[in-house]
């Protein structure tokens, strides 16, 4: 299973956000997607997911060697900030988000097990949304995510608003079930996606540009970012 991004353009008011970003995403891997703050990642995200259209270019799926344009049902797309309804409980909320997809999903689901796979407290399970932290909120679209289980999920920083603990047991979690999809994890934060990621995608220019996997850990890593950062800042 592939995605592949094919020359995607977009501009707002004629500012050019993405100048032909072109990459192709594999099964198995988690990806960390590095830019400066407004160097277009969410931009790209919302572009992969219809979100928004771009000017030009196409994204597509492959299976088993067979290409087809990407829908809805390939792409979970978890926010920055949660789009949740505030007037539900969250015990409420994922029954409902498990009724509207059962067609989706292939195996039964527990709800209260679900629950316990992210921590998330048997009391605060029935208590509003709106009543809910930041970092509270990311946790349970997390897990509707990790319900649904769609072939390409998207993550656009969804750790910074979690404690240390809650922030390992979600890197956890996203590494368990890494080899059955495409996982796309945008940061500015580089000592995050070096723990977290299997290779390195760096937007920058309005392009998407390849890093060496195999120097991740190297202590001139950083200075290699930095030197892309600044030519862009230059630019």
């Amino acid at each position: 299973m592939k995605l592949h991004v094919g020359n995607i353009k977009k501009s707002f008011a004629g500012k050019t956000v993405l100048a032909g970003a072109e990459y192709t995403f594999e099964k198995g891997k988690i990806y960390g997607l590095l830019g400066r703050n407004g160097a277009g990642k969410t931009t790209m995200f919302n572009c992969l997911t219809s979100n928004l259209q771009p000017d030009s270019g196409e994204v597509t799926m492959e299976f088993d060697g067979a290409r087809r344009p990407v829908d809805n049902d390939d792409i979970g797309f978890v926010f920055t900030n949660p789009h949740l309804p505030e007037f539900m409980t969250g015990y409420e909320f994922i029954k409902f988000f498990i009724d509207i997809n059962k067609y989706k999903i292939k195996e039964e689901i527990n709800i209260d097990k679900a629950f316990e796979t992210i921590d998330f407290e048997p009391a605060d399970r029935h208590k509003l949304i709106r009543e809910y932290s930041h970092g509270m909120q990311n946790k349970l679209q997390i897990l509707a995510f990790l319900i649904l289980r769609p072939s390409v999920i998207l993550l656009d920083e969804p750790l910074t608003s979690f404690d240390v603990v809650v922030a390992l047991q979600i890197k956890n979690l996203i590494k368990s079930i890494k080899h059955d999809h495409i996982i796309i994890f945008s940061t500015h934060i580089l000592p995050l996606a070096q723990d977290l990621c299997d290779e390195m995608v760096i937007l920058h220019n309005g392009k998407l540009s390849a890093l060496d996997s195999e120097k991740l850990q190297d202590k001139d890593f950083e200075a290699q970012i930095m030197d892309l950062m600044m030519e862009e800042a230059h630019d």
